[in-house]
């Protein structure tokens, strides 16, 4: 018996020595090649830093949304209305990002490093340019937007800055996401992971020390917290160029392929129209949806918000997990290995679900503690509370259509998930927003049920058009 308890123990240990040396590997960095490895320790490794990585970033909006609460109700709403107007320009950058992440894994996955650098620059060329055509017209019109979306004269005039500051330092949120997506489409996830980290710890401690000042520095309040944004993900942006054209880097940006190459492009913008697209109609009906809700009064848009950081906490590390699966279909189809690549879904939406289902389960307990933590305006309070608990109910379906989503995009067949946020969010949920929230006069409470309704349709859609197989002969 004394024999077996000591198996048993040396077993035990050996187990969590191999788990511990795994979760190193993958922090620091490894240069493994996901498409030989076995499928869960792949996703083990691309996971973990994607999770770190989405977790940081998810830290930073806890923390924004903390100190801007301070400041009122207010304040939280223009922050709430500008982050729907901005999420347009993270559709531009993610589907920028999704065609970089397909085209890179698709090459490192055949073994063509240099042609994926070479795809990888071009798509930094391009996210440059189209970010300096939205920087202008957006700090310009700043105002008018807010007062477009619903806002008072007077607050789109004292708060209009931080919208003005958001839109003009957008080139930094364009890169961030494209060379991020660089890094993890290579496989170097650690890379993207520090990244984030870095600049969100810059953006926390910048935070309350430019809203509330300190010593010499004048408390800016809201604008404070537009600067220390646009700060962070500036020197964000510098470690990313640092670290891409250094000697450790997976994917090499020699001199001989710092040029300009049309077909490239071409064949990014192609594939990025569908990602550009389907981000857009996604993160476009959000905008309806705060406009919808707007109608109900700033108390409700800034319990919102509240709510939708709150959940971004969630949700972030869980598209950490998603974006493995992306990156093992798109290297294991340039690979030559489609079966590899469907069986990374399968074992990546067992995980994320369960993952996001349990957290589902901790909000609708006591939504009312996760707000309060913020704020604690009766009124915004109940208004967060109730979009928590009602949003949260869907947590299992996201779970699973996060990561079939995630697949389509890594194949590179972006016009797939296009179609389906179209009819989804655009032909159900606005409509249904509207009937329920305004028509049926159930205010609120109609715009957060129409929201789990149907993210709930879009995942059984997704799982339905995913099992057909298609994805698979998908050419980038």
């Amino acid at each position: 018996m004394g024999k077996l308890d000591s198996h048993k123990a040396i077993d035990r240990f050996s187990f969590f020595k191999k788990i511990y040396s795994s979760a190193y590997k993958a922090i620091i960095g490894s240069d493994i090649d996901f498409t030989e490895v076995s499928v869960r320790h792949a996703i083990f490794l691309l996971a973990v830093p994607m999770v770190l990585e989405m977790f940081g970033e998810s830290m930073f909006a806890i923390f924004d949304i903390f100190y801007v609460s301070k400041l009122g109700a207010d304040a939280v709403a223009v922050v709430g209305i500008t982050e729907s107007l901005i999420t347009i320009i993270y559709a531009i950058g993610i589907g920028f990002s999704m065609a970089t992440g397909a085209v890179v894994a698709r090459r490192v996955g055949e073994k063509k490093p240099v042609d994926a650098a070479k795809a990888g620059f071009q798509a930094i060329l391009t996210g440059i340019v189209i970010s300096l055509i939205i920087a202008v017209p957006g700090a310009v019109f700043a105002k008018d937007i807010l007062l477009m979306m619903g806002l008072s004269a007077e607050i789109a005039a004292e708060y209009y800055t931080y919208t003005a500051i958001i839109f003009g330092s957008n080139i930094t949120i364009m890169l961030i996401f494209i060379i991020n997506s660089i890094f993890r489409s290579a496989g170097d996830a650690t890379r993207s992971m520090q990244v984030l980290w870095f600049a969100n710890i810059i953006n926390i401690i910048l935070d309350p020390i430019l809203i509330f000042g300190l010593g010499p520095i004048p408390a800016m309040g809201i604008k404070g917290a537009a600067i220390a944004t646009a700060i962070g993900r500036g020197l964000g942006v510098l470690l990313q160029l640092y670290l891409l054209l250094g000697d450790k880097s997976r994917i090499k940006f020699t001199k001989d392929i710092l040029v300009v190459d049309f077909k490239i492009i071409k064949n990014l913008i192609n594939i990025s129209v569908g990602g550009i697209g389907q981000y857009l109609i996604a993160t476009a009906s959000w905008i309806v949806l705060v406009r919808i809700l707007s109608e109900f009064g700033s108390d409700i848009v800034a319990g919102y918000t509240i709510a939708i950081r709150i959940m971004m906490f969630a949700m972030l590390p869980s598209m950490g997990i998603t974006n493995s699966a992306a990156t093992l279909v798109g290297q294991n189809l340039g690979a030559k290995k489609p079966d590899r690549a469907e069986q990374s879904v399968w074992i990546t939406s067992k995980i994320n679900t369960l993952v996001l289902g349990l957290t589902g389960v901790i909000f609708l307990s006591v939504p009312e503690f996760w707000i309060g933590l913020f704020i604690d305006d009766p009124n915004v309070l109940r208004a967060g509370a109730i979009c928590l608990q009602i949003i949260s109910v869907g947590f299992f379906s996201y779970g699973l259509g996060m990561v079939i989503l995630s697949a389509f995009n890594g194949a590179g067949d972006t016009k797939v998930p296009t179609i389906i946020n179209l009819v989804c969010f655009w032909i159900i949920e606005i409509p249904l927003a509207y009937t329920l929230a305004v028509i049926l006069d159930w205010r609120e409470y109609g715009v957060f049920w129409a929201i789990v309704i149907s993210e709930t349709i879009l995942t059984s859609v997704a799982l339905i058009t995913f099992r057909k197989g298609n994805w698979k002969l998908k050419q980038v």
